[in-house]
């Protein structure tokens, strides 16, 4: 009897999983994930009201249980504003720095007279030390290594927000969203990113055996873009890409701003690159070595990641050969949480030719698309992915740029994370992202000491 329901229920299952993977190998839709995606947007938005009426009615019954302890002579009991402690707004409110200069008196502008003095007034020092108060208590380099703030909660307790049990029609919609999350798609997203990984894998294995040629390149591309239209709906991926006649499509360095190993999966949706980067184990190293079977890859080892000569050299060997495709390069380095753009290292910006900017944009309503790799191993990424409600995101394809007469390394690299940082609706930082992971350096605190003690001179 139950291997005979089993049976039933496993032929349009099969069927249905079947008729997904077909269409995202064939690059189409049928408007399924936008129809979703707009159905969770409604259901935010209810999300929202509900917890909003809900925070006034605990706001009040709060007041007037401190106007009752007040009336019968108890300790007033502070009332705590739920809506105002998670609502992701930022800890302080920060002044401009800005210390008084010394004004020339009155009888020396009259004779144009100029004399240097040194002035020391101990209220100079108050506004620095002020600004290191609210440095430490909130950097504009640590929170960019962390989950990005919400501005309505998106029924998921991993967020920053949590209202699951504020009123009991969240409690449903939240009880009812985890159901369909843990028991319905994340086992088809399993499912799903099992076959794309076999399928990719096989493919390549297949057209890595084809002679070099136009023709390889042209089944490369198509595969390719076939196997990465599978994984996508691993993760229910929405990707609407803008200024498509920007697309690269020649040799070259196309470089994006950073957020999660997704970026790679986002870009090759559209079209096919080269990629650069340090060797894995695990899942990473099994879609390295298949992509590396099909098509012109960079891979380094640990050690060799470091010489900056050396890669600078096996960069410039790929991008003078017109048979390879551009090669996609995340210049800051590592992942920020696709609210600003940090450095971008000026090793890429040395090669020559042309650059392809690229700005992606994820929308953190439907999932954080962030990987924190110092606190979340690739699978726990993984699993947090397939748990989300979908991975939704823009690509804005920038004209394509070139270094100028005169310019640079430093200022190209600078030049281009500006234009993706004001298409990306991103914060333009020009710190290094690698301090996620090691201290400042000595010579960037004595730049402040000597930037300090020049502006407590005055003339």
């Amino acid at each position: 009897m139950l291997y005979g329901i089993i049976s039933i229920c496993w032929i349009p299952f099969a069927g249905f999983v079947s008729f997904l993977v077909l269409l995202s190998a064939i690059n189409k839709s049928v408007g399924v994930r936008k129809a979703y995606v707009n159905i969770l947007l409604r259901i935010f938005e209810y999300g929202r009201v509900s917890i909003e009426t809900a925070s006034k009615v605990n706001q009040e019954l709060a007041k007037e249980k401190v106007s009752d302890d007040q009336v019968q002579g108890l300790e007033p009991v502070d009332a705590v504003d739920s809506e105002e402690a998670s609502n992701g707004q930022v800890l302080i409110t920060r002044d401009a720095v800005l210390l008084p200069q010394a004004q020339e008196s009155a009888h020396d502008k009259a004779n144009g007279n100029k004399k240097e003095e040194f002035c020391f007034d101990f209220e100079n020092c108050l506004d620095y030390v002020k600004s290191g108060i609210e440095a430490i208590i909130e950097d504009d380099v640590t929170s960019r290594f962390e989950a990005e703030e919400l501005k309505s909660w998106n029924m998921l307790t991993r967020t920053n927000r949590h209202y699951e049990f504020i009123s009991w029609k969240i409690t449903m919609i939240w009880v009812i969203g985890f159901a369909v999350r843990y028991f319905i798609l994340m086992p088809l997203r399993v499912l799903v990113c099992f076959i794309g990984v076999v399928w990719l894998t096989l493919c390549t294995a297949a057209v890595g055996n084809l002679k070099d040629g136009k023709k390889k390149r042209a089944i490369v591309s198509s595969v390719l873009g076939q196997c990465f239209g599978v994984l996508s709906s691993a993760i229910s991926a929405v990707i609407t890409y803008h200024n498509e006649d920007n697309r690269p499509s020649s040799s070259g360095i196309c470089v994006a701003n950073h957020t999660s190993p997704i970026d790679v999966l986002v870009l090759m949706c559209d079209t096919t690159y080269s990629l650069i980067g340090q060797r894995h184990g695990g899942f990473l190293g099994i879609l390295q070595r298949a992509l590396a079977r099909a098509s012109p890859h960079i891979w380094f080892e640990r050690g060799e990641a470091k010489d900056r000569h050396l890669v600078a050299e096996r960069l410039k060997q790929h991008v003078s050969d017109p048979n390879n495709p551009p090669i996609l390069i995340f210049p800051e380095g590592t992942c920020i949480n696709n609210t600003s753009v940090m450095q971008f290292k000026k090793g890429s910006f040395e090669v020559g030719g042309v650059i392809y900017p690229v700005a992606i944009k994820y929308d953190p309503r439907f999932g954080d698309a962030f990987w924190n790799s110092s606190k979340y191993s690739m699978m726990q990424y993984l699993y947090m992915m397939m748990t989300s409600w979908a991975i939704v995101c823009d690509v804005w394809y920038l004209p394509p740029m070139y270094r100028q007469e005169g310019e640079s390394a430093i200022d190209f690299a600078n030049r281009v994370k500006g234009v993706i940082a004001k298409q990306g609706g991103l914060v333009d930082l020009v710190w290094d992202g690698q301090l996620k992971r090691m201290k400042p350096k000595k010579e960037w605190r004595e730049i402040q000491q000597v930037e300090f003690a020049n502006r407590l001179k005055s003339d």
